[in-house]
């Protein structure tokens, strides 16, 4: 191992306690794979708040995946209205739900336990409107395999500290951090990233004087060596 691999290990151990020490360890819940897989589906481009609502409308409407994969696009699309572009989501939705029935024989993901998390990723990701951090979703937090989702939370926070390079796509930042990041830290570390990205490392305005983290972050480094 390098020295500058060594000084980012030590930065994300120091960065991983600091954060467990403000948000705490977080309670593992989990919808089962078909539901998180819709769950997140919903979450593109919109607030919590409304994917939940989304999500309980969806089935109260459509008390099964089944009856939810058989219904009318249309039907669908209204359950789901307030998430926000119902129009593509409900489509994908129903799409989603027919390959899984068609692959599958029954709309069921627990399969994907068993496969190599790569072949597993690659899956689900082969499904439309799936990418990256919807199939590292429904492993880590359904399937509890290792695979870590980068949102935008994660993405700025940890380009900020210096985990990853500023050059780093959301997408390649997956592999960038789920190599860095031991996976027995995974679950907690990607809830308090975000923790910490909605809290106090916001996109237009971070509360530096609050963090935390500011010792081991390059970007307050830069800002401070800026102000001098």
């Amino acid at each position: 191992m390098t020295s500058d691999a060594t000084t980012l290990q030590d930065k994300l151990k120091r960065v991983h306690r600091l954060l467990l020490r403000a948000y705490g360890e977080p309670v593992r819940q989990a919808l089962d794979p078909v539901a998180e897989l819709v769950s997140t589906i919903l979450s593109q481009s919109t607030t919590d708040m409304l994917r939940d609502r989304a999500f309980d409308a969806l089935r109260l409407k459509f008390p099964t995946w089944e009856q939810a994969r058989d219904a009318p696009v249309k039907q669908v699309i209204k359950a789901i209205q307030m998430a926000g572009l119902a129009r593509q989501k409900g489509p994908r939705i129903k799409a989603a739900l027919q390959r899984i029935t068609a692959e599958r024989g029954e709309l069921s993901l627990d399969f994907l336990a068993d496969w190599p998390v790569d072949e597993a990723r690659a899956w689900l990701m082969s499904i439309e409107g799936v990418g990256p951090k919807t199939a590292a979703i429904v492993l880590l937090f359904s399937l509890n395999r290792p695979a870590f989702p980068v949102d935008t939370h994660i993405h700025r926070v940890s380009t900020r500290l210096g985990l990853i390079s500023p050059k780093t796509s959301p997408e390649k930042a997956h592999s960038s951090l789920e190599g860095l990041v031991p996976p027995k830290w995974y679950y907690s570390l990607h809830l308090n990233l975000i923790a910490h990205g909605r809290q106090v490392c916001s996109a237009r305005r971070p509360r530096c004087e609050l963090c935390q983290l500011s010792k081991w972050c390059d970007d307050f480094a830069r800002r401070q060596s800026d102000n001098r």
